[in-house]
């Protein structure tokens, strides 16, 4: 009896053994077979991930082209906050050259528009689909950025599309503290930083920041018949505009400069008497003061004429400049 069982079972093995043999031959992929929810998973994931890899890249080419200064200080940035930081860059970007990219102002308004629902759809979980967009929502989702500072430069620079000069130096002043200080506020929440000391740091150098971008647009503004110059600091030294539009380099021309570029430093100045009370993971944020000093320092070295021709050119120390004072930790 026991050998009866024993050769059955002999039987039933060697049996199970030719089907599964027979199996392997006829279907030699049957273990890879997937079922059709499956495999839309895969396509959706991959489909994802590449449309994320494509977002991220846009913002780093517009940054790279279009704020280079900007883009080497985020490359410095800790891992964890870089991409975000890129993402907030690009779209300071995109605001801040929809003046110079409209023939009328009409147009200009609709942009604004379209990034104000934008922003607002952004913290609906419901993003437009636009790479710097998308960009936005993953780095809001990340860190928790504030909404206001992101409205407050839209808004700012909808109120500049007047497309006028500052009336005096408080008026640039508020402009550049409502425009580039907010998006240094959202650097620093990028970086995980809530502090008081930080945040009075950061509202100097977006002040001296915007004044030393008026100054280094000068040039460019003028060949163009613009001039965005504080009037009161001009009409104190019977500076015309059209002074600047000729690309005078006469001593009351160098004597704006002076005033202006002065005050640019003097915000710098309180800036670093914050930093022993900042934490010093907020220093990344603030390393937009190496261009900034680099600037002041070569404007001062030509004394002050604003059209001299190497202030036209990048100092390509800039990035060595920028790697020390990461290393350093200091700002």
């Amino acid at each position: 009896m026991a050998s009866g069982i024993s050769a059955k079972h002999g039987l039933l093995t060697t049996k199970c053994s030719v089907f599964h043999s027979l199996q392997r031959k006829i279907l030699p992929h049957a273990i890879c077979i997937q079922r059709p929810t499956e495999v839309k998973c895969l396509r959706a994931s991959t489909n994802s991930t590449i449309e994320s890899q494509h977002n991220e890249k846009y913002c780093i080419d517009i940054v790279r082209s279009r704020d280079y200064d900007g883009f080497v200080s985020s490359l410095l940035l800790p891992e964890d906050a870089r991409r975000s930081s890129l993402a907030l860059r690009a779209f300071n970007v995109e605001l801040a050259q929809v003046k110079d990219s409209v023939s009328q102002k009409t147009i200009g308004l609709m942009r604004m528009q379209f990034w104000k629902t934008t922003v607002e759809e952004i913290y609906r979980d419901d993003p437009p689909v636009q790479p710097v967009s998308a960009e936005l929502w993953r780095a809001v989702k990340k860190h928790y950025l504030t909404k206001r500072w992101m409205l407050r430069i839209i808004s700012e620079r909808e109120k500049d599309m007047e497309d006028r000069a500052y009336r005096n130096l408080q008026e640039l002043e508020a402009y550049s503290d409502n425009t580039q200080s907010s998006l240094l506020y959202l650097l620093l929440e990028s970086l995980g930083v809530k502090d008081v000391h930080a945040d009075h740091a950061a509202s100097h150098i977006g002040k001296a920041q915007g004044i030393v971008m008026c100054l280094r647009a000068t040039p460019y503004n003028s060949s163009r018949r613009k001039v965005y110059l504080p009037m009161d600091i001009c009409m104190l030294h019977r500076a015309s505009q059209e002074d600047f539009i000729r690309g005078s380099r006469e001593q009351n021309v160098r004597d704006v400069v002076y005033d202006i570029a002065s005050q640019a430093h003097v915000h710098l100045q309180h800036a670093r008497s914050f930093s022993k009370n900042i934490p010093s993971s907020a220093f990344p944020a603030f390393l937009q003061t190496v261009v900034l000093e680099d600037y002041l320092q070569r404007v001062q070295r030509v004394d002050f004429d604003v059209f001299h021709p190497s202030l036209q050119k990048r100092n390509p120390l800039i990035p060595i400049q920028l790697y020390i004072r990461s290393w350093k930790k200091t700002y």
